[in-house]
């Protein structure tokens, strides 16, 4: 059998993030709920994060940060013949909001289709988009994380309130005589699926927040090694070390054991809080515009969360 088109490798084009306008601190949180700053980012290191309006939903925030990457990407909307919307958090199940999002930036007819792994998403989303272009099924793809956890939020529960957020993010993979995205490293501990769970329509969101902890910060470190080996690369070599923006101390221990002492480590959780499938993409895009990383550098992807999935992957910054 010959796969027609068949792509070597795969490789991001561009990047881009959107977030809402409206600014939640900590000292706002604490003027309804019993918290204050101090707890808040001694427990999870955040000082603010974004919040949406109600009007404004989880397809108006895709299109914002998928268009940023396909402008930064030079490709026309008719060059995208794939759409991938890696969200959890969607208010309407159907239709999928890969194909709305194709169609309020013009994209006409690709395939289009949702992933919900939830903070894992996004790098389920780009393996899955790397693969296609690999094997000649898609030519350009569009890949975007979204996520509008307000909506699922009990904002009188102290235990969620203070994390989760609003925003997206996004990429656009294309073919690449070289390999430009390493091959994805995903799993799942499903025994554990309760640990984050909305129940029903009728549910906030839950996590108990000791059982993700102690998971992620001793199950995850092997996953990032894995990663950096399957690519062929040393974490001493990695530029950036993008996990998801779920916990700064989570973060700063998955670092600490992975050993990638030259990279710079995504805080982005510290200003945009926990945005779920939407984190991975926000973080780099905005440590590219920030220009603390730069193009043909190498940045090691994790993403975990509930389900309870994780996968993760090196990629070359576009």
């Amino acid at each position: 059998m010959r796969i027609p088109d068949a792509a070597p490798g795969a490789k991001i084009l561009a990047f881009g993030h959107y977030q809402p306008a409206n600014i939640v601190t900590n000292d706002d949180l604490a003027k309804t709920i019993e918290t204050n700053d101090e707890w808040i980012q001694s427990r999870v290191g955040i000082k603010e994060r974004r919040v949406a309006p109600p009007s404004e939903t989880e397809i108006d925030m895709a299109v914002q940060a998928g268009g940023k990457a396909l402008a930064g990407s030079g490709l026309d909307a008719a060059d995208i013949d794939l759409v991938i919307v890696a969200s959890c958090t969607l208010e309407s199940q159907i239709p999928n909001a890969a194909a709305r999002v194709a169609h309020r930036l013009g994209i006409d007819s690709p395939g289009a289709f949702d992933v919900n792994a939830a903070c894992a998403g996004f790098c389920y989303a780009l393996g899955t988009a790397s693969a296609a272009v690999r094997a000649g099924s898609a030519k350009n793809v569009l890949v975007v994380g979204t996520e509008k956890l307000s909506q699922w939020v009990d904002w009188s529960d102290r235990a969620t309130a203070v994390i989760f957020a609003d925003g997206a993010g996004a990429a656009v993979v294309t073919a690449s005589e070289t390999p430009g995205i390493g091959p994805v490293v995903w799993g799942s501990a499903g025994d554990k699926y309760d640990a984050i769970i909305i129940k029903d329509r009728d549910s906030f969101l839950h996590q108990e927040g000791q059982t993700v902890f102690r998971w992620a910060t001793t199950a995850l470190h092997p996953v990032a090694r894995e990663a950096c080996e399957r690519a062929g690369v040393d974490p001493a070599d990695l530029a950036a070390f993008v996990p998801h923006q779920a916990n700064l101390r989570i973060i700063e221990s998955i670092a600490r054991k992975l050993g990638a002492d030259n990279a710079v480590i995504a805080r982005d959780i510290v200003l945009a809080g926990n945005t779920s499938a939407a984190s991975i993409p926000l973080a780099l895009s905005r440590m590219i515009e920030r220009g603390e990383v730069q193009s043909g550098q190498l940045a090691l992807l994790l993403g975990f969360g509930a389900g309870l999935t994780f996968a993760g992957q090196v990629v070359e910054i576009p």
